[in-house]
């Protein structure tokens, strides 16, 4: 099944495109999703054995992505790099396949024709929430994210202006998490070990989904 997430609070299945079988395993959601014509200035994920698209970032985000990448490039394992160009990392045992904004990831996962890169590639994810997308970064990325075992997940609530980090990841999920309002320093733990400071994340337009 393919879900469009074009407003906010509304999901309905997409009226082009066709659609995948409900019943459809993982390994055929990742074949179609290639084949699919994503409009403009939306992406296409797996979530919940449903193909979900829905809309790339707004323009004031990206100067914070920027800054992000920037700020953890030093402090990344060896070999890891920080990025956001859109690629999907995929979590075979979740059935579920991400395009984070923001991920740092083992440079020797990227040597491959394939549009899909394993998700044990990734040292930390980072997703700015849209109302459009709030409830999944919060909710199912979350748990896949610290289930799936990546070491740290930074979540910017962009409508609350908090950021909350999670870290210690278990089969049971993040067993660890804090929460700062922006403007606040937040660490970011271990393999980073640095403070990330949000003032500058405060800096914002006007929220339009339109």
């Amino acid at each position: 099944m393919i879900i469009m997430i074009d407003r906010p609070t509304e999901t309905r299945k997409a009226s082009s495109g066709g659609e995948a079988s409900k019943a459809g395993s993982f390994e055929e959601l990742c074949r179609l999703l290639p084949e699919l014509q994503v409009p403009d200035g939306y992406r296409a994920e797996i979530i919940r054995g449903s193909i979900v698209v829905s809309p790339w970032s707004q323009g004031y985000y990206a100067p914070i992505i920027w800054a992000i990448c920037e700020h953890l490039q030093p402090f990344a394992p060896e070999g890891h790099k920080a990025a956001s160009t859109p690629y999907l990392f995929t979590f075979p045992a979740s059935e579920r396949a991400y395009g984070p904004d923001i991920y740092v990831a083992d440079g020797s996962a990227f040597r491959t024709r394939s549009r899909y890169i394993p998700g044990d590639a990734l040292s930390l994810v980072a997703e700015l929430t849209s109302i459009a997308t709030r409830a999944n970064d919060m909710s199912d990325k979350a748990e896949v994210y610290g289930k799936s075992g990546v070491p740290v997940y930074l979540l910017l609530d962009m409508q609350n202006e908090t950021t909350t980090v999670f870290w210690t990841p278990s089969p049971r999920g993040y067993v660890s998490h804090l929460t700062v309002p922006f403007g606040e320093k937040v660490h970011v733990p271990a393999p980073f070990d640095c403070d990330l400071d949000t003032a500058s994340f405060l800096t914002s337009g006007e929220e339009d989904e339109t």
